[in-house]
């Protein structure tokens, strides 16, 4: 709870205030009535008198017909004069005209400032008061212009940019406090010059008060509910924050933040405030506790003029103070805010989105990517990491299940929206923020293990300027170095300068629920979806919700910060499960939901009782690391019945102790137990309007959804063997094929197996000389092509501007050259993305292109040219790929296959070669070829296999043990592969006894 002292609360027997005070009406005077009457007298004749009297007097200024030149040439006439003047009225008039209904509609509605009308200065300010004074003696007057005797001062003058201190101390905005961009808005606007005169205009008499009430049960006060009550629009939230946003309150701290409010503030209201919580000036509250009145009649003495600049310097130390209050020990409820922005080093904090994007992505070419990845860094940085894994996979299970014939090299080559799902992919993601990411939480695990205290229980996470905010449930204590508390002490905060020298532990994944909802401004929030006190639902348009609930399902089945989980999906996901089949499942409709669950409740409620845990949390640290209890996170798209939804309110209301998480939609937003409530847009804003939250959503279109399935699935073996098609199988020939005769030299040949070397082009200059080295080797590796933007992410990971890109690509098509044809080699396809001309090739197109030639081209008919061939191919392999690259660079070949398709490859060509040579029983010659493909795939069983056979034709028992003992000796803790073991024990029975001999 937070702190409060007598003094903030009235003592102990000062009450509470929710009896409601009667507020005295202000009665109408006969000086009201006069204003309005001369008001509309005034509207009356500039809205209709002038233009009657323009048409009566002048009659239409502007000529009948189109004008000849004579026109030109004719005299300038007092009459002349007279119709520029008319029509300079007549504009004039129409400009008034449009601020008196601008005015009016917003006097009307009784929601938000007017918007500006374009040039209209004065005019809008005289409109205004007018109309203020129409409308005096009505309801809507009191809230609309502060009065008459304001007329003359400037419209620009009265609007203060009062989102400039908030700026300053947050990173853009804040979970429940407007953005700073917001300051134009038109209810921002109202809101500012409502403060502004607050001090000055407001009358003691006309000026209200309402006293934050302290909690009931599960009900805490908000703003957002305080404007509905007493304002009619809980929209109106921010006109009540920005008239006390930095006053202090009685127990000393500030309102900093719009969700962070305390039982005993005063909040002073706008004037057009009602409800009987209201309290107006100590003398006209009667029922108010004496030390209630003089904490109104102080805080009253404290408006906005007594504050002057004085805001910026404190900001951050009273954000602090009043926000321990976000921290309570409750966990009914729960206060999600934004950190502070700590100043980055120099700007080197990692951006989050990789490429700045200045303009059309059209302009030059013929499509963009899909921005929902390219936004979602975490997300597709998980995607990809999974696409990687699942492909290297599909190649390393197709090549020790091969009999026979050869498995290919290439995964398919995605096509259409496929391929702009990858792109997209490449470019978005963010692999070592997810892996920083990652080592940080555990690192924070295992030294909470070391000093025995348990994990604090998170209820989200911040990503602001490449450090790391974790925003506990409750204070507890300092946290361990190298993290620091936050801007209060519910904030643990890690810099990512000492994030990035923690090391690899061996701790359990402390919080592996955290899943991203979206960005405000700079900074993007994970909320703990395992740790939520109840339900959160999500309502929307039933697409909208689709889509949040893909990309939340999607990161938390990919992502690179947990170990194991179970995620169950209903209502939607069907087609989801390949992205992660142990790790999402499907069930079929609420029932089986609730069934499921319930079961699970009980026995996880004993489980923990039995091993004598607070929660899940005590379970991944310290001794008990051997129960670690994985969340199951439930994610309900269908909209559950009144029962149904009973039913899951009970079944959560334990949850969070027990790892268990629910994410459910609903249509209207009213849902029984839901912890919070989430609003999707169509505009795309994440919505909580109870604490002020305002996201632009991560969301995943079904579109994408389809695309994103369709690269798993074509890279799965099992889903029709289509992953395994490329160079080595009977019938399909390789993406890219070089002339390996000597009519087919290159123009340009690059060597990037082994040590990167160019022949056939100038070296460029020093400095360019490294990018332009790598945007070629990229071009090389990606024979299909290569989008403009990915290449840019490629090369510039932290971002870069197009103009940038576009100068490098540029140079790069002018370093490569042109054909004989005066083509240039460097050129753009239909779909935009760069291609390389057949005349530039890479020791690597050769080495696929002579082994594809020697297995299936002329060396299957031709025993010497497959001889040739094959020993030609194994010559071109001097090392691993691109062994000479500079530290820091080629980044992007973290994302690659290659470095699981060259040793295969590798692996191939030798095995091919031996079996060529133990045909004409040349035994040392096979095992001269195995060796040398050893170098570059040590880990290939099957080479190990082939060079036992191959050293058993030798008939050398001692050199088959030594080979077998090196075998071993390789293999580690693991032991030796099964099959390895058998073809021993048939080839070399004793070879147990023979290791210690050997040794």
């Amino acid at each position: 709870m937070a702190r409060t002292t007598s003094s903030s609360t009235g003592g102990p027997s000062a009450p509470r205030n929710r009896t409601p005070q009667p507020l005295p009406r202000r009665r109408r005077t006969f000086g009201d009535f006069v204003k309005a009457f001369l008001a509309f007298v005034a509207l009356a004749a500039l809205v209709f008198g002038v233009p009657g009297a323009l048409a009566v007097a002048v009659g239409w200024p502007l000529p009948g017909g189109m004008p000849s030149l004579d026109w030109l040439q004719q005299e300038i006439t007092v009459g002349t004069f007279i119709n520029v003047l008319t029509v300079v009225v007549w504009l004039a008039w129409a400009q008034f005209t449009a601020c008196v209904l601008v005015e009016v509609k917003a006097a009307l509605s009784g929601v938000g400032m007017p918007g500006r009308v374009p040039g209209a200065g004065g005019s809008q300010l005289l409109a205004r008061q007018l109309v203020a004074a129409l409308l005096l003696v009505g309801a809507t007057a009191a809230s609309f212009a502060p009065g008459l005797s304001q007329f003359g001062q400037s419209l620009e003058g009265n609007q203060k940019p009062a989102s400039a201190a908030s700026a300053q101390q947050t990173p853009g905005g804040l979970f429940g406090q407007e953005q700073a961009q917001s300051a134009a808005s038109a209810v921002a606007e109202q809101a500012e010059q409502a403060a502004a005169h607050a001090g000055s205009s407001a009358k003691d008499g006309d000026t209200k008060y309402y006293r934050i009430q302290p909690p009931e049960g599960r009900h805490h006060d908000s703003m957002w509910e305080i404007a509905e009550r007493h304002l009619g629009d809980g929209r109106r939230y921010k006109e009540i924050y920005q008239l006390n946003k930095d006053r202090e309150q009685p127990d000393g701290s500030r309102l900093s933040e719009a969700s962070l409010i305390r039982p005993g503030w005063i909040m002073e209201m706008p004037a057009d405030a009602h409800g009987g919580e209201l309290v107006e000036m100590p003398d006209e509250a009667p029922k108010v506790s004496q030390d209630v009145k003089e904490q109104i009649s102080d805080y009253a003495k404290s408006g906005d003029h007594q504050q002057g600049g004085g805001q910026q310097g404190g900001g951050s130390q009273e954000q602090g103070g009043s926000g321990s209050g976000s921290g309570s020990g409750d966990r009914d409820t729960a206060h999600i805010t934004i950190p502070e922005q700590r100043p980055s080093e120099s700007g080197k904090g990692k951006q989050e989105v990789p490429v700045a994007s200045s303009g059309n992505e059209s302009e030059g070419f013929s499509f963009g990517l899909p921005e929902a990845l390219i936004g979602a860094p975490l997300l597709a940085a998980g995607l990809l990491g999974a696409l990687g894994r699942r492909r290297r996979h599909a190649l390393w299970q197709s090549a020790m299940g091969a009999v026979g014939g050869r498995r290919g090299m290439e995964p398919p080559t995605p096509t259409g929206g496929a391929a702009d799902v990858q792109d997209a992919l490449l470019v978005g993601a963010d692999p070592e923020g997810v892996r920083l990411l990652d080592l940080s939480l555990r690192g924070l695990a295992a030294a909470l293990a070391e000093e025995s205290r348990a994990l604090p229980t998170v209820y989200a996470a911040w990503l602001s300027n490449g450090d790391l905010h974790l925003q506990l449930a409750q204070p507890a204590g300092r946290p361990p170095a190298p993290w620091q508390l936050g801007q209060d002490q519910t904030f643990w905060m890690l810099a990512r300068t000492d994030a990035e020298r923690y090391e690899e532990v061996e701790t359990a994944a402390p919080y592996p629920g955290l899943v991203s909802l979206g960005t405000l401004d700079d900074s993007r929030l994970l909320l703990n979806l395992e740790a939520v006190p109840g339900v959160v639902s999500l309502s929307g348009t039933e697409a909208d919700r689709a889509a949040v609930f893909a990309s939340v399902a999607a990161e938390l089945a990919t992502n690179g910060w947990s170990d194991r989980m179970t995620i169950t999906l209903v209502g939607f996901g069907q087609d989801l499960t390949p992205l992660a089949p142990n790790r999402l499942r499907h069930l079929d409709d609420i029932e089986a939901l609730i069934e499921t669950m319930d079961a699970e409740t009980r026995q996880r409620r004993g489980a923990l009782g039995a091993a004598g845990h607070d929660s899940v949390l005590t379970g991944r640290t310290g001794p008990a690391q051997h129960t670690r209890w994985a969340p199951h996170l439930v994610l309900l798209a269908a909209v559950p019945t009144g029962d149904d939804a009973v039913k899951l309110a009970e079944l959560a209301a334990d949850a969070s102790r027990l790892g268990i998480g629910y994410l459910v939609g609903t249509e209207s937003g009213d849902l029984p137990g839901a912890a919070w409530e989430m609003e999707i847009t169509p505009e795309g804003k994440l919505l909580a309007p109870l604490l002020g939250l305002e996201l632009e959503a991560q969301a995943l279109p079904e579109a994408q959804q389809r695309a994103v399935v369709e690269l798993f699935v074509d890279a799965d073996p099992g889903e029709g063997g289509t992953a395994s098609s490329g160079s080595g199988r009977t019938g399909v020939t390789p993406p890219f094929l070089v002339d390996v005769t000597e009519q087919g030299r290159p123009a340009v040949y690059a060597r990037l197996v082994g040590t990167y070397e160019i022949i056939g082009l100038e070296t460029p200059d020093g400095e360019r000389s490294p990018l332009m080295h790598e945007a070629l080797a990229l071009l090389l590796l990606h024979r299909e092509g290569v989008h403009p933007r990915v290449l840019s992410s490629a090369l510039w990971p932290r971002g870069v501007t197009e103009d940038v890109r576009d100068a490098l690509i540029d140079r790069l098509r002018e370093w490569l050259g042109t054909e004989p044809d005066g083509s240039p080699r460097l050129r753009a396809d239909r779909s935009g993305r760069l291609t390389l001309a057949k005349s530039v090739v890479s020791d690597l197109d050769v080495l696929r292109s002579l082994y594809h030639e020697a297995t299936q081209g002329r060396g299957a008919n031709s025993r010497a040219v497959r001889g040739r061939m094959l020993t030609d191919a194994l010559v071109l392999v001097r090392g691993p790929l691109l062994a000479d690259r500079p530290r820091g660079r080629y980044a992007w070949l973290t994302h690659e296959i290659i470095d699981a398709q060259l040793p295969l490859l590798v692996a191939d060509i030798g095995l091919a070669l031996s079996e060529f040579h133990l045909e004409k029983q040349r035994a040392e010659k096979a095992i001269e070829a195995l060796n040398a493909s050893l170098n570059s795939a040590p880990g290939d069983e099957r080479l190990w296999n082939e060079l036992l056979r191959a050293t058993h034709a030798v008939g050398d028992p001692a050199r088959l043990q030594q080979v077998a003992a090196d075998l071993v000796a390789r293999s580690g803790a693991r032991g030796v592969p099964p099959r390895t073991e058998a073809l021993l024990d048939e080839l070399l029975p004793t070879w147990r006894s023979g290791l210690s001999a050997v040794s």
